[in-house]
C-alpha cells in the first residue's frame, strides 16, 4: 500500500507569476506535494515529471534516497535543471508523504530541528534614495535585521547599463549603512548581470563594512572567475540559488567561493541532495540562506530543511509588507507556514504543513510568463 500509484503535474496561476505543483498519491490514498523551481520554463519541467512518472509509478513510495538515484541516472544524459527541477518537486511530495504516513514533521525525518523559528530576510523594491530608506526603515520596524536591496538599472525599455548601474547602486547601499548603522545586514543582488570587471569594479565603489553580502554578481557556470574576484574582494558572497546539484555547488563549498549557499530546495535536488550541500557546508563554515522565491509548497520545505540543520542564517520571503506578490494565495493554499513578523514558524503537523485546494488550483489560468530580455544599450544580450 505503500507504493506510487500516481504523478501529476499541475501548472497553477499564483499570484503574478506561475507555480508548477507535483502531486504523488500513493495506493493507500495518502498524497504528497512538491514544488519545481524552474520558474517560466514550467512546461519543460512537467514534461519532465511525465517522464518520471512511467518509471516511478509502481515503486515503493518510501525509497526516497533511491528514487532519487534511479531519476538522476535512468537517460544517458546527467542532470540538468530540467531534469533536476523535476526530481526536486518529487523528492519533496515523497517527504511529505513519509511524514504523513508516520505523522510526525519532515524536519524530524532529517534528523529532527535544531530552531523553533525561521529568521527571514527581505527585499527592497524601489532604487529611489527615498523610497530605498523608507522601505529598509519599515522592515526593521517589523523586525527584520537583514534586508536586501535591488540594484538601480533599468530604463523603461528593459535596457540594462552595467556601468550606469553600479555608482548609483554603491551611493545607495552607503545612505543605508549611515542611516541605519552596523546592527542592520544589508545585502545586494545583481542577479547575475555583470561581468568580471565590473563587479570589480562596484566593489571597490564600497567603503569597508558597507556591504554585508553580494548576491549572485555573476553567473555561476565558471567558478574560476569567482576565484578571481575573491582575491579582489573581502565582501562575502551569496551564491547557489542557479545550482542544480551537487555537483555544482562542490567547487564553491571546497574553494571558499561562496560565504552563504543560496541553494534553492526546488531545483537542486529536494531534500535527498539539499542535506547532502547542507552538510558539505556546515564543514566548511558556510551557512545556509535558502534561496526561495515561490509559493508556500516552496516555502515550507525551506522551513522544514532550515530547522533540521545547524548552520543556518536567513531564509529569503517573499511575503513582507513591502514586497508580498500573491505567492502565497489563502485560498488555493488555505495552510500553510504561519509567518510572524520576520520569521517563519516551524510547524508540528505531519508532513510538510501545507494544505492545496487542488480544485481551485486546477481552475487557475495559468499563461505563460517571459521573463523580461535585457540589452545592454549597443543592442547586444544580457541576462535577466
Amino acid at each position: 500500500m505503500t507504493k506510487i500509484a500516481s504523478i501529476e503535474p499541475l501548472l497553477a496561476r499564483v499570484g503574478i507569476r506561475n507555480q508548477l505543483l507535483v502531486k504523488v498519491t500513493t495506493e493507500d490514498g495518502i498524497v504528497g506535494w512538491g514544488e519545481s523551481g524552474l520558474s517560466a520554463r514550467e512546461q519543460a519541467v512537467s514534461a519532465a515529471v511525465e517522464h518520471a512518472a512511467e518509471f516511478l509509478v509502481g515503486q515503493d513510495s518510501r525509497k526516497i534516497g533511491r528514487i532519487w538515484q534511479e531519476s538522476y541516472r535512468a537517460q544517458y544524459f546527467e542532470g540538468g535543471r530540467v531534469l533536476t527541477a523535476a526530481i526536486s518537486a518529487i523528492d519533496i511530495a515523497l517527504y511529505d508523504i513519509l511524514g504523513k504516513r508516520l505523522g510526525v514533521p519532515v524536519y524530524q525525518l532529517l534528523g529532527g530541528r535544531q530552531r523553533d523559528v525561521i529568521p527571514t530576510f527581505a527585499s527592497t523594491t524601489k532604487s529611489a534614495h527615498d523610497d530605498i530608506i523608507a522601505e529598509t526603515r519599515q522592515l526593521m520596524q517589523l523586525g527584520w535585521d537583514c534586508v536586501r536591496l535591488v540594484p538601480s538599472y533599468f530604463d523603461d525599455n528593459e535596457v540594462f547599463d552595467p556601468r550606469k548601474s553600479l555608482g548609483p547602486t554603491a551611493e545607495q547601499l552607503i545612505a543605508v549603512r549611515n542611516e541605519f548603522g552596523k546592527d542592520l545586514c544589508i545585502g545586494i543582488d545583481f542577479h547575475h548581470r555583470l561581468s568580471l570587471a565590473e563587479t570589480a569594479s562596484f566593489c571597490n565603489m564600497l567603503p569597508p563594512g558597507t556591504l554585508d553580502f553580494l548576491e549572485e554578481p555573476m553567473r555561476c557556470e565558471t567558478p574560476e572567475a569567482y576565484a578571481t574576484l575573491r582575491k579582489m574582494t573581502d565582501i562575502p558572497f551569496a551564491v547557489g540559488e542557479e545550482f542544480a546539484s551537487k555537483w555544482q555547488a562542490g567547487p564553491y563549498v571546497e574553494q571558499g567561493l561562496t560565504q552563504y549557499m543560496r541553494l534553492d530546495i526546488c531545483n537542486i535536488g529536494g531534500f535527498t541532495e539539499a542535506m547532502k550541500v547542507a552538510g558539505w557546508c556546515e564543514r566548511h563554515y558556510i551557512d545556509l540562506m535558502p534561496h526561495n522565491p515561490l509559493g508556500p509548497v516552496c516555502t515550507a520545505a525551506t522551513v522544514h530543511m532550515a530547522a533540521a540543520v545547524p548552520n543556518f542564517s536567513w531564509q529569503e520571503t517573499r511575503q513582507s509588507p513591502v514586497e508580498n506578490l500573491g505567492f502565497h494565495d489563502p485560498v488555493l493554499f488555505p495552510t500553510q507556514i504561519t509567518m510572524e513578523g520576520a520569521v517563519y514558524v516551524v510547524p508540528d503537523g505531519p508532513g510538510l504543513g501545507v494544505e492545496v485546494n487542488e480544485d481551485a488550483i486546477r481552475k487557475s489560468n495559468p499563461t505563460h510568463v517571459e521573463p523580461p530580455h535585457l540589452r545592454r544599450p549597443d543592442g547586444s544580450v544580457t541576462n535577466w
